[in-house]
């Protein structure tokens, strides 16, 4: 019985929510359903008779077989993320006593009880600079669809078992990272394995910098963003004079020593057309992940710098990207040449502008 009903559900499901295509995305609904005895509420973004792909209501990502639901109906024929007060009230009875939740204008930050540190204002103001600085190119962000969420581990080792058991695929020596499958940043205090406050600092600007790309409309969750305009991004915001500009103006604030540095230790053995194969392909961030985030780096600040209007055009452009849908190397360098022109050219007056920095 249960299983003929859920053939039933599962076509129903796919006639209302087909896999997405370029067309415009159908209308979003809420489904209830029991998934390994766990009660969720979100909507369908894909569904087949393979799988269901479902966002809940508190950002989270969602994939399985629909012979794995149970008790499913529809709850609504909207759908809206949980409040930040329904969000706080989950993620304390989430992670238990041990932790305490603070809740700023965009931010739910969840912190080891008692600490000392004044981590939740870190991120609430990571992500109005972040706004600051796309509101005044012309690429207005909008306004998240759910509480934004960061979890501070009082320990390393703690932060590693969180990370495996959500299935991160991030190794033992990061610091933090962004899930786009939970829409979470998890890091730790770093204070406890010997760094300082600025090495909390500078992890919190990388991740929330993808946090808030990814739920402001800058970068679009669940769709192919190239990895370099990704990570370019988040590189480019390590620099005071970037996530500061209003206290820091000069050039010199807004370039990122470190990477800069990575750039110009391997220039003198850069091959020619390497801007291309960065543009059309994420491999080079498989085979040298360094040199592939000092390359990200140095060409987004090119082009940030020079040509700041089509830069925003071309973050408008990939986050139009249809969702769960491959972006083959054509397509990217399509729409990259689109905007920007001859790549040739664009490469050289790129490697002139990055040789006369300092």
């Amino acid at each position: 019985m249960f299983r003929s009903r859920l053939s039933l559900f599962v076509l129903g499901f796919v006639a209302i929510c087909p896999v997405i295509a370029a067309a415009a995305e159908p209308a979003r609904w809420t489904l209830a359903l029991k998934l390994n005895n766990q009660f969720l509420e979100g909507t369908p973004l894909v569904s087949n008779k393979q799988e269901v792909v479902l966002l809940s209501r508190d950002g989270k990502l969602w994939t399985f077989h629909p012979e794995d639901a149970k008790d499913f109906r529809k709850a609504s024929n909207t759908f809206r993320g949980y409040s930040a007060a329904e969000m706080r009230e989950r993620l304390s009875a989430e992670l238990g006593r041990g932790f305490e939740v603070t809740h700023t204008g965009h931010y739910l930050v969840a912190v080891p009880r008692g600490s000392k540190a004044d981590w939740a204002p870190r991120f609430e103001e990571m992500y109005r600079q972040f706004v600051h600085y796309f509101s005044i190119r012309g690429l207005a962000p909008r306004e998240p669809e759910f509480p934004l969420v960061a979890i501070v581990f009082p320990t390393q080792e703690a932060f590693q078992r969180y990370a495996r058991a959500e299935g991160s695929p991030f190794g033992p020596n990061y610091l933090g990272y962004y899930s786009g499958r939970s829409n979470r940043v998890a890091l730790y205090d770093q204070q406890t394995t010997g760094g300082n406050w600025s090495d909390n600092a500078d992890t919190i600007i990388h991740e929330v910098t993808h946090q808030t790309a990814y739920n402001t409309g800058v970068h679009r969750r669940f769709a192919d963003v190239p990895r370099w305009l990704v990570e370019g991004l988040g590189t480019m915001f390590e620099a005071r004079g970037v996530w500061n500009s209003r206290s820091y103006s000069k050039l010199q604030d807004r370039v990122n020593v470190g990477r800069l540095r990575d750039f110009q230790s391997s220039v003198a053995r850069r091959k020619p057309g390497l801007t291309a194969e960065l543009i059309s392909s994420d491999r080079m961030f498989e085979t040298d992940m360094i040199g592939a985030y000092a390359e990200a780096w140095a060409f987004s600040f090119y082009l940030s710098e020079k040509m700041p209007k089509k830069y925003c055009d071309y973050l408008s452009l990939t986050a139009k990207r249809p969702t769960f849908t491959d972006y083959p190397a054509g397509e990217r360098v399509r729409d990259f040449t689109t905007i920007f022109g001859d790549l040739k050219l664009l490469e050289s007056q790129f490697l002139r502008f990055m040789a006369e920095l300092k």
